[in-house]
This record gives C-alpha cells, sequence and structure tokens, in this order.
C-alpha cells in the first residue's frame, strides 16, 4: 500500500487542542466583551503602517489640522464680539447633542467647536490612507470616533453648560436622583431583573393583546392564530415569520400600534410564527432546522387549517432573510402556496450590511463561536451591547447623561420594554447564519444550499413588498433595496422614515410619519438606491396604508373565515394566545 493511500490514526491530542483554544478564546471573549483584539490590532496595524509610509498623507492632515486651529481661533474672536456669530462647524443633521441654546454661550461653545472640528479631523485622518483594506478602514474610524466620543464635552460636568444649569435648578438633587438610578439599575443587572418600568407592560395583559390560539407546537415553534374582527376575511392568509433574535410581538404591541389587530381589522386571516427562546440543549438547531421547524411547518398548518388557494408570507429582519431562502427553495421544487412574500428590514445580499459588518470577519468570528461553544448559545446582552455600540451617542452616553448626571429617568415604553425582553442564539444557526450569510454572502452568490441544493432567489417569481427604514443600522436600506438584483420579480418598495424597529411599528396616525414608495414592474428596469431614492414617490402618513391596499390588490375577494385550528387534520387549539414560548426567558 502506498503512503498516499495511508491515512493516519486520529490524533487524541486533537480533542484536546480544541477544547483548549475554544476555552481559551470563551475566556478572551468574556473579557473583551465579544471583541476581537486580534481584529483590532490587525485593523490598527494596517492603517498605522500604511499611514507611516504616506507622507502625502501625513501633510494633508498637518495642513487640515492648522487650519481646523485658526478656524477655532477666527470663531473665537468673533464669537467674542458677536453672540451669534456663525459657527466653525455645524453638528451633523442627527447629532443633536448641542442643540440647546447654552452651548453658544463662552466659554462652551468654543469646548463644542473645538470637538467637533477634532471629530472632523480624525475622520480624515482614519479614512482615505492609501493600501488600508476597506475593512479595516472602517473598524479604525468606527474605533476612534467611539474614543473621541467618551471624550465628548457633554460628558463632564465643568464643560456641559446644560448640566451645570441642571444642577444649579435642583439644588445638586439631580446628581442625588441620577445616583439612586445608578444603584438601581447596577442592582437589576446584577438580579438579571428587566429595567425600571418594563414590569408595567406584561405580556398577554397590557401588550401582545391580540386575541387568538396556539393551533400548533414543536421543539421550536408555536403557530398563533388570530380571532377574524370582520365578518368575511380574504382568501389568503397571511403568515409572520418574526426574527428569533426578538420576541414576535414587536408586531401586536398596545392595541394602538399592534400591526396584527390592524391586519385583521382589513379583513384578513393572520398567523404568528412565536420562536422558542433556545437554551444549551439547543445548542446543534442549525438553518435548515430553523427553516423546516419554522416556516415550512407554519405553511403546512396555515395551509391545512384555512384550505385557502395561496399564502402571503411576511419576514422581519432575520425571519424575512430565512422566509427568502424557504421561498427560493420552494419555487426550485416547484411548491407554489405563496401568493406574494413582504420582508421587512430584511437583508437577502450582505455585501455592504453596514457598521454591523465591523463585527464580522474571520478573527471576530471564531472568538464569537468560542464564546458560544462554552454556553452552547449567545445571549441577548452580548448582541444588545453590540447594537448599542453601534449608537453609542443615543443608546450609551445619552443615558449617562440623562439618567446618571442630570436625574431624569426616561419613561419606559410598550417598545422600549419590548426591546428589554431579549432571545439567545443558538451555537449551530448563529455560527452558520453569520458565516454563510454575512461572511460569505452565499444566498447573493448562489452558493446556499438547502438539502443538498443550490437555490436562487431569481426562480422566485411572485409579487414582493419590500420595507426599508431610513435609519436601520441593523438592515441598512441601501442593503435590503439589493434584491432588486437578484430577482426579477415585481418588487414594491417602500423607504420609511424612523429605524429598524420604529420605521416598522408605523400605524396609521402616528405623527411625522411619511415614506418613498416605487414599484419595479417584472422583469422591469432597476435603479441602484440612490437614484431610486430620487425617482419614488414621496408620500405622508404611514406606510401600512400602502400595503394594505398592495395586499388588497394581490387577494381573492372575501368570504366567510375559516376555523380556529383544524382538529380534524391534528390542528387542535392548544391554549390562549399568546402561549407559552414568548414568555420564556
Amino acid at each position: 500500500m502506498s503512503a498516499d493511500n495511508m491515512s493516519s490514526p486520529p490524533d487524541p491530542l486533537d480533542g484536546i487542542a480544541e477544547t483548549l483554544d475554544r476555552a481559551a478564546g470563551a475566556g478572551l471573549a468574556q473579557m473583551t466583551a465579544g471583541l476581537s483584539p486580534a481584529t483590532i490590532l490587525q485593523a490598527f496595524s494596517d492603517w498605522g503602517l500604511h499611514l507611516a509610509f504616506s507622507p502625502g498623507k501625513q501633510l494633508q492632515l498637518a495642513a487640515k489640522a492648522a487650519r481646523k486651529r485658526f478656524r477655532l481661533l477666527d470663531y473665537a474672536v468673533r464669537s467674542a464680539r458677536d453672540g451669534d456669530a456663525a459657527l466653525a462647524i455645524k453638528p451633523l443633521p442627527q447629532d443633536r447633542r448641542f442643540s440647546d441654546p447654552a452651548w453658544r454661550q463662552p466659554p462652551f461653545n468654543l469646548f463644542y467647536q473645538g470637538f467637533l472640528l477634532n471629530q472632523q479631523w480624525l475622520h480624515a485622518a482614519t479614512s482615505g490612507v492609501s493600501g488600508v483594506t476597506r475593512h479595516h478602514e472602517d473598524m479604525v474610524a468606527f474605533t476612534a470616533r467611539q474614543m473621541l466620543d467618551t471624550l465628548a464635552p457633554t460628558n463632564f460636568l465643568a464643560t456641559n453648560p446644560v448640566l451645570q444649569q441642571r444642577i444649579v435648578e435642583t439644588g445638586g438633587k439631580c446628581l442625588v436622583d441620577g445616583f439612586q438610578h445608578l444603584l438601581e439599575d447596577m442592582q437589576r443587572l446584577a438580579r438579571g431583573e428587566p429595567p425600571v418600568g418594563a414590569e408595567d407592560f406584561r405580556v398577554g395583559e397590557t401588550v401582545a393583546t391580540a386575541r387568538g390560539k396556539i393551533v400548533y407546537r414543536n421543539r421550536l415553534v408555536e403557530l398563533i392564530q388570530y380571532e377574524p374582527t370582520t365578518e368575511k376575511v380574504r382568501p389568503e392568509p397571511i403568515l409572520i415569520v418574526p426574527a428569533w433574535i426578538m420576541k414576535y410581538y414587536i408586531l401586536d404591541l398596545s392595541p394602538e400600534n399592534s400591526l396584527v389587530r390592524w391586519l385583521t381589522d382589513q379583513g384578513f386571516t393572520v398567523f404568528m410564527i412565536s420562536w422558542h427562546n433556545p437554551g444549551p440543549q439547543d445548542r446543534d438547531l442549525d438553518m435548515e432546522d430553523y427553516r423546516k421547524l419554522g416556516p415550512m411547518a407554519a405553511l403546512d398548518a396555515v395551509t391545512a387549517i384555512t384550505g385557502g388557494p395561496a399564502i402571503h408570507a411576511v419576514g422581519y429582519c432575520l425571519g424575512g432573510t430565512l422566509l427568502s431562502i424557504a421561498a427560493a427553495a420552494m419555487a426550485r421544487d416547484g411548491d407554489e402556496r405563496l401568493a406574494s412574500v413582504t420582508l421587512f428590514a430584511a437583508q437577502t445580499e450582505f455585501s455592504e450590511p453596514g457598521e454591523l459588518g465591523l463585527f464580522i470577519d474571520e478573527g471576530q468570528l471564531n472568538l464569537l463561536e468560542n464564546m458560544m461553544w462554552g454556553r452552547g448559545y449567545l445571549d441577548s446582552s452580548q448582541m444588545g451591547g453590540a447594537f448599542q455600540i453601534l449608537k453609542s451617542n443615543d443608546l450609551v452616553w445619552s443615558r449617562v447623561l440623562g439618567t446618571y448626571l442630570m436625574g431624569e429617568r426616561e419613561p419606559m415604553s410598550d417598545l422600549m420594554a419590548w426591546n428589554a425582553d431579549g432571545t439567545r442564539m443558538p451555537y449551530a444557526m448563529h455560527s452558520q447564519y453569520l458565516r454563510r450569510l454575512f461572511l460569505d454572502d452565499d444566498l447573493a452568490e448562489g452558493k446556499y444550499q438547502v438539502d443538498g441544493r443550490t437555490i436562487a432567489l431569481s426562480a422566485f417569481r411572485k409579487p414582493m413588498f419590500l420595507v426599508g427604514t431610513e435609519r436601520d443600522h441593523v438592515a441598512p436600506w441601501r442593503s435590503v433595496h439589493k434584491i432588486h438584483l437578484l430577482t426579477g420579480a415585481e418588487i414594491t418598495f417602500v423607504l420609511t422614515s424612523g429605524g429598524h424597529n420604529a420605521g416598522i411599528v408605523s400605524e396609521p396616525g402616528h405623527k411625522g410619519r411619511g415614506y418613498r414608495v416605487m414599484t419595479r414592474e417584472a422583469d422591469g428596469l432597476s435603479y441602484d438606491a440612490d437614484e431610486w431614492q430620487l425617482r419614488a414617490e414621496q408620500k405622508q402618513g404611514s406606510w401600512w396604508l400602502e400595503w394594505g391596499d398592495w395586499l388588497a390588490r394581490h387577494s381573492g375577494e372575501p368570504k366567510a373565515p375559516p376555523p380556529m385550528g383544524a382538529p380534524d387534520k391534528d390542528y387542535t387549539p392548544l391554549a390562549e394566545a399568546p402561549g407559552h414560548y414568548v414568555l420564556e426567558h
């Protein structure tokens, strides 16, 4: 037998080595809050070395620094003569930290103007360095911005006039109140309790109150069928697949902003998937398990219960990505049960995932996998920390200033309480999701396989309704828009005001809401995101109304509602909504 045909026996040290590496990685992840030091070091090394050998860039930065110092000096002189002198630099539209008139008074005007000029210079220093990879440039710019934001004049008593006024007005009581808020929050965090005020929003009592029944349950999902609120309903039911990174009741919050309640009032039969909150025993659940036990099992149940000709399927965030995979596989296999697909803030193309992509590279995923390996899942607090870092000004520093220094605790809302009711991600699924979709972009590149065979969104030809939100840091709307490149199906695309959650929970009558909309006919001409934005029609109000009209146009004439469940087909109602899984912690 030749040496080439001989296989060496397994090395007993292989398992020990992997366990040691995993354990060490998990320990490191705990110390670094899940951020890879190696990735950050690589990024700064790449940037620093290329900057060191770029004398032109160095000269340019030195000149910029001198000009910005002169601009600040010029403003100081002008503002000393005229308190309303033109600013040296204006804050970005989304930066509301210096909007109070107190910031126009000396010396605080110089503090914040100098900070903004430094921020602008730092952006120039961390971008546009020849030879630095795009990912490393983004990481360096992001990290540098986070470091600078910790030094913002809003964060310190000596440099924040608004905080000083608050202390004078309250006689220092605001600091005492803020310290009490801090202690209370730390105690709740240590005990694993929800934030203050969340207890007023009880699932099934004040939120998630739409009436319905659990008509199906497996180890991963409960399926809710909601009771009709009209005498007749459309023959095509609606099946909603929410993300398993969140509890489903984001779409059934308070009665006045419940999408479920609004849909039933429009004469639709609505079904909702409620995901099980996985624990260590679910570590091996993967993407295929989520597809089969989630939307595919739900489709079987909805078809059996309603007997409808086809189903309007709706996916939100990760649920939308999974629904896209399921729809592509169904189209490949000749399964015609979908009448349409609607996606809320859901990506199918991941080459430009926005700032969330900062946490997605080989080194970062390796550390994340090590973190999940020990427990068997990724905890919601670890994911929430990453999202807070992405919007640190709004979610971290504004809270520190308002709650702990000014002593003003923001009233809890239904959306805030829901956001604190997190879920976990099983090890196998989350690793596959991040690698196959975020890192390798398999779905868009025609490499994603279901049941051992490749799928492509181009095979799906039913009408689609897509919603992106303007301020989405989870699924940037330009990334969501790229589905136009992946399928020739008819696509109605809506870009709505708001963010990843508030932009979707946009009930009619909500003040200040607006959206853009345009339909591309099947196999019609597509535009890139910027040109689409220029061409799309601008409308005021809730995009729900636009979607409701679209659903009605793609549905049959109303008829009598279907029964609640189908006991004769093994879909006997098991419990009242909201069920058991949504209550798991």
